[in-house]
């Protein structure tokens, strides 16, 4: 098969050397700063919800540093030969990287979501075991057909392997759509309910752009299409992993909220979404406290 069809052998052009650059640097830089977010309001929500705010964070942090190696491959990958960007045999790990990221990120923006879903106990707990394969599974076999197997320039394989991974995509596409259904039911007349719907939608449309551009890498192209690709998958990463991880972190204080309101959980400060107050703060109330001989007024003494 021809070496063609690999994104990383096409050689760049000035300006599309430079597009790929800013855009990744970009997508690396917008991640830190979600994930900074993240680590400082951490407090905003209850312990019940807390954990959909941790996966987000461990989701930031570990997209940051793959992009922080996609940049530093491209700066050794590509050797610059008159108005050329020319690829050298390190080139293939200004792709690679992006599977090992979304090996491990995308179940874990199924944990993200399940965390503040209104599924609990046991069925939670097998969809997350559900999502969390699912997930894993469309991720590794994709990079199987996709970098693997001829450094992917096997067309047969592309294929072979993107149909396995859309049957796990699949699997993925039908957890989502169940758990925000779900939740709008039980969520109904809820702010939060209105978000949950809108993330999982976001993420619905955003993930479409991952196969599309996995397809687009068995069909002959040059380097104008490879900068759109990448492109396209920063912006992508953006999306699913800060927009997706603000909605989620959104319908965490909401419902936290919530709980405080109906006296079920407290938080000492105050909760805000907007500019808007959505619950006072609260401490828990002190039970009560058993005396002791020296409570009464006697000395403990000393055996």
């Amino acid at each position: 098969m021809s070496d063609a069809l690999a994104p990383w052998n096409a050689s760049l052009t000035l300006a599309e050397h430079s597009i790929i650059v800013y855009a990744l640097s970009v997508a690396g830089l917008a991640l830190f700063a979600f994930f900074v977010k993240s680590l400082v309001s951490t407090n905003e929500v209850t312990g019940r919800y807390r954990s959909g705010v941790y996966a987000g964070m461990c989701i930031t942090g570990i997209a940051f540093l793959s992009y922080v190696l996609l940049v530093v491959e491209f700066a050794i990958g590509y050797e610059r030969k008159g108005d050329l960007w020319v690829p050298n045999a390190n080139a293939i790990l200004t792709w690679a990287p992006r599977y090992f990221d979304w090996t491990v990120t995308v179940p874990l923006l199924v944990i993200e979501l399940l965390a503040v879903a209104t599924v609990v106990g046991a069925a939670a707990r097998r969809l997350r075991a559900v999502g969390i394969a699912a997930a894993f599974l469309m991720i590794s076999t994709g990079f199987i057909g996709g970098v693997v197997v001829d450094s992917g320039t096997d067309t047969g394989a592309l294929w072979l392997w993107g149909v396995v991974s859309g049957v796990f995509m699949v699997v993925l596409y039908v957890l989502v759509v169940y758990v925000v259904v779900k939740g709008g039911r039980d969520l109904r007349g809820s702010a939060a309910a209105v978000t949950l719907r809108n993330a999982g939608i976001l993420l619905i449309v955003t993930w479409m752009a991952y196969p599309i551009i996995f397809g687009l890498q068995g069909w002959g192209h040059g380097g104008a299409v490879i900068t759109w690709m990448q492109v396209v998958l920063s912006a992508a990463d953006i999306v699913a992993k800060v927009g997706f991880g603000a909605m989620i972190h959104k319908i965490a204080k909401t419902r936290s909220a919530e709980d405080v309101r109906a006296g079920v959980d407290t938080l000492p400060e105050a909760l805000w979404v907007s500019s808007e107050k959505l619950s006072d703060g609260t401490l828990p109330v002190a039970g009560p406290v058993a005396e002791t001989p020296a409570g009464r007024g006697g000395r403990v003494g000393r055996r």
